[in-house]
């Protein structure tokens, strides 16, 4: 364990307090995993906390927590404590200071109730959690249905445990996330976001979505998910079935180290599909237009669960651009190094992979545009400019979107091999005529 978390442990139990590590780090140490943060449960109340380390900060000394500094890392430590009543759905109205067995039990789930304690080398269990461990087994703590209305977070927590784990959920703890699964609209969409993100960065991702569907938890997630049930695609480009059978077919595809925006791609590339289903006379089937509405969608819906920009700019990008890929044998070649060159090309060209996998599985132009990489991989894919906005200005063109517009076409230019030197692209400049 980290020396940090040791060295404020130590100093709690000198001082007469108990202390024991809490939570996830037992969790993850009984499973011989990597723990991500050690968290530690103790019976000293925040003030005295306080008191053997200066600087502390209080930050929820209300549920008794307090963030404790050791050199340059933070250790979280939280008083023995039982909950009063929940009426928002979200944390407790008042809460009581009390024992380890108190606060093992007024937990979320059997595995996170364990404490350790490392000084004597032991393992403190009151609920059961050690024998749901080695059963790979998820359990609400005591009443299931009194844990998920307390805090409707656990909910997709218990998802997210069942999934990153790989653990079956006991089938009463089953029932009640089912029977609260409506609740999940109380919690703030910060929250959801969060664990959503770490259900879908998982390599067990596929099973988190399962279980985000059939436990009725996506309808208050992500309910244009479900709207793709049903819908029908071509037969002969999509072999599979509808556009739900078709993402979550992609989303089993993924590589498991795959980034957010490539993940959240896969699953709303199609989510214009629904509102742009046509039938033809004949009976052919369309979705004209489903990426650009598909790109709007997705921007709306990532805004809606309080995505980043960081990450919403990517994925719209390439839920619109995502119907290009059929055409890259076909492209001029300015414009496919352009598309090569964007920063987002590795993903949009596994989002591609993945469609083509998920579908018919034609890599014709998978294959051809791996081909171009290698191809190109000895030289920038844009060239540095032989122009410049100064130059254009000078041959008569205005300040404004024209001038940027040009200077892409003299790019484009030498990317034709149309011009190869300045000369040559002043000259071709000189033939062009500047707009009024």
């Amino acid at each position: 364990m980290p020396d940090a978390a040791l060295h404020v442990l130590k100093t709690l139990r000198a001082a007469g307090h108990e202390a024991l590590l809490a939570g996830g780090c037992v969790r993850d140490f009984l499973l011989g995993l990597h723990p991500k943060d050690h968290d530690i449960a103790t019976s000293a109340t925040p003030d005295q906390v306080v008191g053997l380390f200066p600087g502390a900060r209080t930050v929820g000394a209300h549920f008794g927590v307090v963030i404790v500094r050791h050199v340059e890392d933070h250790v979280e430590v939280a008083t023995f404590r039982t909950d009063g009543s929940y009426k928002d759905g979200r944390r407790p109205q008042t809460v009581s200071f009390s024992t380890a067995e108190e606060d093992a039990r007024r937990r979320d789930f059997t595995i996170n109730g364990i404490f350790r304690d490392p000084v004597e080398d032991r393992i403190i269990d009151y609920v059961g959690g050690r024998e749901d461990l080695e059963a790979r087994l998820l359990r609400a703590i005591g009443d299931a249905h009194r844990r998920f209305e307390e805090d409707r977070l656990r909910l997709l927590r218990a998802v997210r445990f069942a999934a990153t784990l790989d653990f079956a959920i006991e089938p009463a703890t089953w029932a009640a996330v089912r029977a609260h699964a409506g609740g999940i609209g109380d919690v703030s969409a910060e929250r959801i976001r969060d664990e959503l993100v770490k259900i879908l960065l998982h390599p067990n991702r596929l099973r988190g979505f399962d279980l985000l569907v059939d436990s009725g938890l996506m309808a208050g997630v992500l309910p244009e998910i479900l709207v793709l049930q049903g819908v029908e695609q071509p037969p002969q480009w999509h072999p599979e079935g509808d556009v739900y059978v078709h993402t979550r077919l992609m989303l089993s595809l993924l590589p498991e180290q795959a980034s957010l925006p490539l993940i959240l791609a896969v699953l709303l590339h199609d989510i214009a599909k629904p509102a742009t289903f046509t039938r033809d006379a004949d009976g052919r089937i369309r979705f004209n237009g489903h990426d650009k509405l598909g790109a709007e969608m997705s921007g709306e819906i990532l805004r809606r669960l309080k995505f980043p920009n960081d990450v919403i700019e990517p994925v719209t990008g390439m839920v619109e651009r995502h119907m290009t890929f059929k055409d890259v044998q076909k492209m001029r070649h300015s414009t496919l190094r352009r598309l090569m060159a964007r920063p987002s090309f590795a993903d949009e060209l596994e989002l591609h992979r993945v469609d083509c996998l998920g579908s018919n599985g034609l890599l014709d132009n998978h294959e051809f545009l791996v081909a171009k990489q290698a191809e190109f991989a000895s030289e920038p894919l844009l060239p540095r400019w032989l122009v410049t906005g100064t130059d254009l200005v000078k041959a008569g063109w205005p300040p404004g979107p024209d001038l940027g517009r040009m200077l892409t076409a003299v790019q484009n230019a030498q990317l034709e091999g149309v011009v190869t030197t300045r000369e040559e692209a002043l000259a071709w400049l000189g033939r062009q005529t500047p707009r009024a």
